[in-house]
């Protein structure tokens, strides 16, 4: 697949890529201790934290997909996108102060403090399923592109693959830990950025197009459409139902999300987090609609030369396979510069969110389920073996989640598991609500049923919405309508605080 390139050239960039990312770790990882590992000593940058969450949050599924949706939705997804912004202001006013004035290092010891033992222990709990199945999708969506147009022109295995990409993950985080990522996500987000902007000019250059030009070709082609409102409720990219969502899913998939805030909380002090946070949703937007535009340019240059569609089976029928289109342009019409370009961006992409998903499930697993806080001594030996052990148990337990998705060889039953894992989140969203919207006690013990019964019956709900709602289609508000029945749940168990005291 790869007739443009030298595969000795690819394979000395990735090497040379990899030992960039291993001196960043040997002198982020200078005096390691749990402190540093879990919030960086309190010491990072806000600008280099603003920077490199950019690309933990754009991850490998924006990189390969955001381009693909174009085609079906245009740039709607921008609205959901300038939800984020509404959902960032709620993390930086509302949860950082709490976390910072509690001086939390996992997140989810909140809810230990007001709600009680089992609802400490469900919330890192459902944290843990939803990162392990996440990080371990997006590694997957990104290992099989690397595959298929680099890794196959190797002879290299798929399993050897992920293999070496969770070790070399595993390398230059073990020791650093959360002070090493703040540092390599930068450097992370810097190759997915520069291969977005290279591969755009690259395109714009085929199509002879200057700057002008190339905004007023995707601003005139049929994918531009950044707003709906004609179709109403009924429409999935419906405005309000997008921006809703988008606030949302930011609040709970950051704001409630060890991995996310892990970054905030090594900031030097509230003051610089919040910083962090306006600046990074501020870029963010940028980021998003750079995506968007590539996304237009690939249809817009597929459709002059002549370029088919990428199609994979799918739930049994062989299907487009639109977040395929990059690659197959980027490695196989364009320039080989711009192939190795992509190449270091498909790289960025699967470790920027891997990485720090692996260190936030070492810390979580460690803070909440070990009591490594709760424990007298700190940073003892026999700590830093067990944070080892972890970490390791944490990669092994990536490796074989991924592996088990490429057996099921799949995309509509992936795509599923993934969809489920995000049902998770809303048990934490109702938790959290309950404990900041309420000032009353909850019979703790039950807390975990409700837990449970939550994203049973949203899925209910959405399974069976059309018929129940006149046709009803939902969408992201499914992340509102499961926090609300853990809210309601939690309420239906709930007392007056004061017994609490009395008791």
């Amino acid at each position: 697949m790869l007739e443009s390139l030298n595969p000795g050239i690819i394979l000395g960039v990735i090497i040379g890529y990899f030992a960039l990312l291993m001196a960043v770790s040997y002198f982020t990882g200078k005096d390691s201790n749990n402190e540093n590992f879990f919030l960086g000593g309190r010491q990072s940058p806000w600008y280099v934290v603003a920077f490199g969450m950019i690309g933990a949050s754009l991850s490998g599924v924006t990189f390969i997909s955001v381009p693909g949706w174009v085609a079906d939705s245009q740039f709607s997804y921008m609205q959901m996108v300038l939800g984020y912004l509404l959902g960032y202001f709620v993390i930086a006013t509302v949860l950082m102060p709490m976390y910072y004035r509690l001086n939390l290092t996992s997140i989810y010891t909140y809810l230990e403090q007001r709600l009680g033992f089992f609802s400490y222990k469900t919330g890192a709990a459902f944290f843990l399923l939803s990162r392990v199945v996440g990080a371990s999708f997006r590694l997957y969506l990104v290992a099989i592109v690397l595959q298929q147009f680099v890794m196959d022109a190797f002879g290299i295995p798929f399993a050897l693959t992920v293999l070496m990409t969770i070790i070399l993950i595993w390398i230059y985080t073990f020791k650093g830990g959360i002070k090493t990522i703040v540092w390599t996500d930068s450097l992370q987000t810097l190759c997915m950025l520069v291969a977005v902007v290279f591969t755009v000019i690259a395109i714009s250059q085929k199509l002879d197009l200057d700057l002008s030009g190339l905004m007023d070709t995707v601003k005139n082609s049929k994918y531009s459409q950044v707003f709906f409102f004609e179709d109403g409720w009924m429409d999935k990219k419906n405005f309000f139902k997008q921006f809703i969502g988008g606030a949302s899913i930011a609040i709970v998939m950051t704001g409630l999300d060890q991995d996310m805030m892990q970054k905030n909380l090594s900031c030097k002090n509230i003051r610089e987090a919040q910083v962090n946070m306006f600046s990074f949703s501020i870029v963010l937007v940028f980021a998003n609609l750079l995506f968007l535009t590539l996304g237009a340019l690939l249809f817009i240059y597929a459709g002059e030369v002549g370029i088919e569609i990428p199609t994979r089976e799918i739930g049994g029928e062989v299907k487009q396979a639109t977040d395929l289109l990059y690659p197959k342009i980027a490695l196989n019409h364009l320039s080989p510069a711009v192939g190795i370009i992509f190449v270091l961006g498909l790289i960025a992409a699967a470790y920027s969110s891997a990485d720090s998903a692996l260190t936030a499930l070492t810390t979580s697993f460690c803070v909440d389920f070990l009591g490594f806080e709760k424990q007298k001594e700190g940073n003892t030996p026999q700590q830093k073996l067990t944070r080892f052990l972890v970490h390791v148990g944490f990669s092994l337990l990536l490796f074989f989640v991924i592996l088990i998705f490429y057996f099921i060889n799949d995309a509509a039953v992936i795509e599923q598991i993934f969809t489920a894992a995000g049902y998770t989140y809303g048990p934490l969203l109702g938790l959290y609500a309950f404990g900041f919207f309420t000032h009353r006690g909850v019979q703790d013990r039950f807390v975990p049923l409700v837990c449970l019964l939550s994203p049973v019956l949203t899925f209910l709900i959405n399974l069976y919405s059309e018929t129940l709602f006149f046709g009803y289609k939902f969408s992201f508000e499914l992340l509102l309508i499961n926090g609300f029945l853990t809210f309601v749940g939690l309420t239906l168990l709930s007392y007056p605080q004061q017994e609490t005291e009395s008791m």
